[in-house]
């Protein structure tokens, strides 16, 4: 077997956050070296405890989790309680973490191991707003040539958005640091709500979850459970869209997803479309692509895939 590719996690956790990272943890092709949380879907505070809420859950204490930026760069944080609970983590009733905090900052720990490790062997998981990495790279421009890639969730442009009518939430949070990370130069893969939204978790598929019989299983259908009544509602489907495991479903099986490279930039002036991903699907503009956004997904193989491995922990 190849040796597993190194990945750091960064995230506000929120329940599909909790998946994706137990998909990471579950995976013997990744090698999570560090998660680092910041503030997005609730308040930092919460998103550090329940990061590491979800490694214990999943058995892996060792696990480091580090805490970063508390707000956006330039604007008020916005959270997303109506969709995630007051904790971030409604659902199942989860313990309290025993494993410690990291006592660095997130944003130190990210420049320090960047520039600590070989050139192009970290690949950067940002699964909320995009802060730290923001941060990261302003404090330390030279750890843009050495990420293998940054394979975010975030954004939409045929959907446009979940949290205003033009933006989804996690750029729409930071749009700022968006901003710095799409100009950074550094590979990006983009999984924006086009191809999310394609992922719903069906009566079927969280059943089939439940269905492991395992602790693990059964905290991630609750979550689930949970997390999906707010878009059920608003969309009218059954299911809502697990958008953060594309992240990482993306990183095990490239296979499942279609998209193409394109310039995609950031609404950062209009407050009327405030966090919006300008996607230049057709090529019109003439602007140098930057990122792969993904558009469509394989959902059965994804949630296959992500079941399956859920039964390993």
């Amino acid at each position: 077997m190849s040796q597993a590719a190194k990945i750091i996690i960064d995230t506000d956790p929120g329940q599909d956050d909790a998946v994706a990272i137990l998909l990471a943890l579950a995976s013997p092709e990744l090698e999570v070296i560090g998660i680092t949380a910041v503030a997005g879907n609730v308040p930092l505070a919460l998103t550090e405890k329940n990061a590491r809420k979800i490694c214990e859950l999943a058995g892996r204490p060792d696990i480091k989790v580090y805490s970063g930026a508390v707000r956006p760069l330039m604007r008020q944080l916005v959270t997303a309680e109506e969709v995630h609970g007051k904790t971030g983590l409604d659902g199942p009733d989860l313990p309290e973490p025993t494993m410690q905090l990291q006592k660095q900052y997130a944003v130190d720990y990210l420049v320090e191991t960047l520039m600590a490790e070989p050139e192009g062997t970290i690949t950067l998981c940002p699964l909320g707003p995009l802060t730290n990495i923001a941060l990261a790279l302003i404090k330390e421009p030279k750890i843009a040539s050495r990420i293998k890639q940054i394979v975010l969730m975030g954004g939409g442009y045929f959907e446009q958005g979940n949290v205003t009518p033009s933006a989804e939430f996690n750029i729409y949070v930071d749009p700022h640091a968006a901003d710095v990370v799409l100009k950074s130069g550094v590979p990006i893969v983009m999984m924006p709500l086009d191809v999310t939204h394609k992922a719903l978790t069906t009566r079927a598929r969280v059943e089939a979850i439940r269905a492991i019989g395992t602790p693990v299983g059964e905290a991630t259908a609750a979550l689930l459970d949970f997390f999906e009544r707010y878009d059920e509602q608003k969309y009218g489907t059954d299911g809502g869209p697990l958008h953060d495991p594309c992240v990482i479903a993306w990183l095990l099986k490239p296979e499942l997803f279609s998209g193409r490279d394109c310039n995609v930039t950031v609404e950062t002036m209009s407050e009327l479309t405030m966090g919006a991903t300008v996607v230049d699907w057709w090529g019109t503009t003439g602007r140098p692509k930057n990122a792969k956004v993904m558009r469509d997904i394989d959902a059965d193989g994804f949630f296959g895939l992500l079941t399956e491995r859920l039964g390993r922990l």
